[in-house]
């Protein structure tokens, strides 16, 4: 049985990774601030511990890597509009939790630490689909967003140059738009859906959706269920200083997500552009022939992903 540590495990990545965990009969222990995720329900299960903490505070961290063969780093500051109202939050978390890590794995002599970083770190890439190799980069300094960018890519330089003094095995693995339910309200998918429930009726099956942008960038959504599948294969095939999209091929503009909505709710839905934010990229799509080699395919399609999400999201009315 191997013996897993996740940071920020109950967030909407982590709390869908120890699942998959234990249900492999792995031990889990999650530390989390709980600042956006909830508290996991897990009971009767003697393989599972929470540690209720800050990934800033070293004391914590080390508590946490006691007795651990294998890290797997999710803690951070997610969500857009963080970027830009608390950049100086997001790279303290990002900087310090990092650093904490690493120092907390050489006293604990972890084995192995999994690193999460982000699409994010391609800005506008040279190329579709977009290799791991491309370069990085921070296109404006003055612009708060690149605030999780500019952490993520810190990040990867530590696991990759400290990291490599400290573990027998690092990997970077970038997830791109990964959706389901449960993921909070800051993300294209989520919020399409909350204002959709918000503004249509009974009697109002007709409404204009203000959405940033004119609805033509693309993006390439993953399912949170194939997303887990796929790093829980990671976490056995990958190779040591690998660096790894996560995603899928399949690209889709905005309208076409919200013609998917459409159909979901039976709503007829025009679209009212407003100005997307600077630094808002056009489009992403992740070259995923890694992935593919260790024998990854997505199951879940992207129609039966948005009614699965929208079926949770209006049980669970809370529109933002």
């Amino acid at each position: 049985m191997k013996k897993y540590l996740i940071t920020g495990g109950s967030g909407f990545i982590g709390s869908s990774l120890v699942n998959k965990l234990l249900s492999n009969n792995h031990f889990v222990r999650v530390l989390d601030d709980q600042s956006r995720g909830n508290r996991l329900q897990i009971s009767n299960n003697n393989h599972f511990e929470f540690i209720a903490g800050d990934v800033r505070n070293i004391n914590t961290v080390n508590q946490a890597c006691q007795n651990i063969d294998s890290v797997v780093h999710l803690a951070f500051v997610n969500g857009t509009k963080y970027f830009y109202e608390k950049p100086e939050l997001v790279l303290e978390v990002g900087v310090k939790g990092m650093i904490n890590v690493l120092d907390a794995g050489k006293k604990n002599h972890v084995k192995e630490l999994f690193l999460a970083s982000s699409s994010e770190v391609y800005q506008t890439p040279p190329v579709f689909p977009t290799p791991e190799n491309v370069p990085l980069s921070i296109p404006d300094l003055y612009n708060p967003r690149y605030s999780y960018a500019g952490g993520k890519i810190i990040s990867e330089l530590l696991t990759l140059y400290n990291g490599s003094k400290i573990f027998e095995k690092i990997v970077i693995f970038r997830p791109h738009n990964v959706y389901g339910p449960q993921m909070g309200y800051e993300h294209v998918i989520p919020e399409l859906i909350s204002k959709i429930l918000k503004l249509t009726t009974k009697n109002n099956k007709s409404i204009s959706l203000p959405i940033q942008g004119d609805g033509l960038s693309k993006r390439s959504f993953i399912y949170i269920d194939d997303f887990t599948d796929c790093l829980y294969l990671l976490l056995s095939k990958s190779k040591n200083r690998g660096i790894y999209n996560i995603g899928t091929s399949k690209e889709v503009t905005i309208q076409e997500i919200i013609a998917i909505l459409s159909q979901i709710t039976k709503t007829s839905i025009s679209i009212k552009s407003t100005k997307s934010p600077d630094g808002s990229v056009t489009r992403r799509l992740p070259d995923v022939h890694k992935i593919k080699s260790l024998g990854f395919t997505p199951k879940i399609s992207l129609k039966e992903g948005l009614i699965k999400t929208f079926l949770w999201y209006n049980d669970n009315q809370i529109t933002a």
